[in-house]
């Protein structure tokens, strides 16, 4: 009967912290009492609790209100060391079965980091808007369904500082706290904490998780004990009924979110990463297949109506499947834009500069992957925004504008790609002062006069900044040329649009996604090579005048007035044919370059699902992936950011 009695005492705390016992009944301190009586007969030993398990198991089930939880969980700790002393726990293990259950375990990471998500967002809403009940009790669910679902788990690290948080914003809740900076400086540091044993989980078995760290639990707590001695003081005592009223109704509003919450959650189903990938994948095989078998050879020479109207069909079928597939790869940019608004917040206050963000088209859609990609950018472009570009308060004041600053993130569609805009309100970029280091470094030649569009792309040259001093933030000339090779590597183009006085901003212009691609096919003898059409500018048939040599070896060709060099794919990837002198000139841009790419003819444009090519062929030169075309041949596309010049 002891064992018995020490697993449900056990049990008694995972269920309740878990959530699952929590209800609204607001004649629960009746039942602590009682609670309190059984206490009293299972401290008298192990051996004389025989019929408790049944008396605790029926209080359990009528209800206990979020208000009683610290009083059911101390007389809980009560019993529990009292068991402890008399030896009854020693047989309990301290690992928990069901985190044993890997695929249980990455849906509490994914959960839990899906509320720390909600948590981030909803304190910097309630910094600004501290009386926001409703996402106040957010907050405060995310913290209490981590908690819940730690202890369901075994997680005590982030169980015990999920639960001092929890008490914390109860108290904002129940109106007896206010929350100050250092109270939303505390929950935010809770939620970094809560992250990074998260991240750990990945390596560490949730019971082994490293202790959150001690100093930020004792301030969590000292902010609760605070609060608490100060409600009981007699002067802040209020009338015992207008109390069993606001307890009742603050009790029902969770259940009533988490009734909205459930009915939305009804329509979501959580899929594998990987299990997602390879359907997707396996769509871009059908979509292949499909064109291999319409542009059949035998299949294109018949005349069967019948035929030509299933072919017909079919595309049409395979079209919208891949369309539905590509469509569950995209994400809303505004899951970006908010994880910077964390950022401007530490920015400003690590500055001295007030800046506030706002963004636009939140609800635009990206590839996933995309997303991913663009946030390391996006914090160099931001800090960068901060320190150099927004003015100090005292500078903004004597310049006219508002002490607080602005920076502006906004997606929106143009041409079949997505534009990001990233514009703060500050003194923009100074173009002599740009010059005058480039010069210095060696980057301009002492005579030369470049315009201005070319002087702010000076900015991504490796090591280049006009910072006075280094700070924490930025200063060190690392960060704008990794911006420009990351965008580049997602078949994006970064440009700059800068007043003097007025701001900065910096315009990214990237593909919806990295699986298709709207490709030129061209042909080089017997080979297809693929130009991504984001990088061709112009096509044009050469004249006998067109190309001329410099220094007797580097060959050009005369475009609109301007000598550009010619890159022959002949000779770039040693295919042996002869050039053709009739073949094609297309004017296509990489590394803010234009080139004269020489090819024999044009096979015509062409959506092409791109393949990787391998481990083995992976690092051959300005060759990004293939693809399948539709005759069923290989066609090579080409990187034009890594094209080179071949005498």
């Amino acid at each position: 009967m002891a064992a018995t009695n020490v697993e449900l005492a056990t049990q008694i705390e995972r269920t309740l912290n878990s959530g699952l016992a929590i209800g609204s009944d607001p004649g629960a301190a009746r039942e602590l009492k009682r609670l309190h009586d059984l206490l009293a007969t299972w401290n008298a030993g192990p051996e004389a609790a025989g019929g408790a398990a049944g008396e605790v198991k029926k209080i359990l089930a009528q209800g206990i209100t979020p208000q009683h939880e610290q009083a059911f969980r101390a007389a809980l700790g009560r019993l529990q060391s009292s068991l402890k002393a008399t030896g009854s726990l020693a047989n309990i293990p301290e690992e928990n079965q069901l985190a044993n259950d890997p695929e249980l375990v990455q849906e509490f990471l994914v959960e839990a980091r899906e509320h720390l998500v909600t948590v981030e967002t909803g304190v910097l809403t309630l910094e600004q808007n501290p009386g926001d009940p409703e996402t106040l009790n957010g907050v405060f669910r995310s913290f209490h369904t981590i908690k819940g679902l730690a202890a369901f788990l075994g997680a005590n690290a982030i169980q015990e500082l999920a639960h001092e948080t929890e008490n914390v914003l109860d108290l904002a809740r129940s109106g007896q706290l206010v929350l100050t900076e250092e109270a939303i400086d505390l929950i935010l540091r809770s939620a970094d904490e809560l992250g990074r044993r998260l991240d750990q989980a990945n390596s560490v078995p949730l019971h082994q998780l490293t202790p959150c760290d001690p100093g930020l639990i004792a301030e969590l707590q000292r902010v609760t004990t605070r609060e608490v001695t100060a409600r009981e003081a007699p002067a802040e005592a209020a009338p015992e009924t207008d109390q069993a009223a606001a307890r009742a109704i603050e009790a029902d509003q969770p259940v009533r979110g988490a009734q909205g919450k459930n009915s939305a959650e009804a329509a979501v189903v959580r899929i594998d990463t990987a299990k997602l990938e390879y359907l997707i994948d396996m769509v871009g095989e059908l979509v292949i297949a499909e064109s291999v078998v319409r542009h059949d050879p035998m299949i294109a020479r018949s005349e069967d109506p019948r035929l030509s109207k299933n072919l017909t069909q079919l595309a049409r079928v395979v079209q919208e499947v891949q369309k539905t597939s590509m469509s569950m790869r995209m994400v809303a940019v505004g899951s970006l834009f908010r994880k910077m608004n964390r950022l401007i917040r530490d920015l400003s206050r690590k500055s001295g500069k007030p800046v506030e963000l706002e963004s636009f088209g939140d609800d635009v859609e990206l590839d996933r992957s995309i997303v991913e990609e663009l946030a390391d950018p996006m914090v160099h472009m931001i800090r960068n925004a901060v320190d150099h570009g927004i003015e100090s308060p005292e500078a903004r004041k004597a310049a006219g504008k508002a002490a607080l600053g602005h920076i502006r993130l906004t997606a929106s569609h143009d041409a079949g790609e997505i534009v990001i805009e990233i514009a703060d309100d500050g003194k923009g970029l100074d173009a002599g002062r740009i010059l005058a280091k480039a010069r210095r470094q060696g980057l301009v030649g002492p005579d030369e006069q470049p315009d201005e569009e070319t002087i702010f792309k000076l900015i991504f040259e490796p090591g280049f900044s006009t910072a006075e001093k280094v700070t924490d933030m930025s200063g060190r000339g690392v960060g704008m040329d990794v911006v420009k090779k990351q965008i580049q590597k997602l078949r994006g183009r970064i440009s700059i649009r800068s007043v003097a006085g007025k701001g900065c901003t910096f315009l990214l212009r990237l593909p919806l996604t990295l699986a298709i691609i709207d490709g030129l096919v061209v042909s080089v003898g017997a080979d297809r090579y693929i130009l991504p059409m984001f990088s061709v500018r112009e096509m044009f048939s050469p004249k006998p005048d067109t190309f001329v040599t410099l220094e007797n070896r580097a060959e050009a060709a005369l475009f609109r007035d301007k000598l550009l060099p010619v890159i022959r794919l002949s000779r770039l990837f040693n295919t042996g044919s002869k050039d053709r002198e009739d073949g094609v000139l297309i004017v296509a841009e990489g590394r803010d370059q234009l080139y004269c790419i020489a090819v024999d003819q044009l096979i015509g444009k062409q959506e092409v699902v791109i393949k990787s090519l391998g481990h083995t062929l992976r690092d051959v030169p300005a060759i990004s992936g293939g693809a399948i075309l539709g005759d069923g041949r290989v066609g090579l596309i080409i990187d034009v950011n890594a094209l080179r010049y071949q005498n």
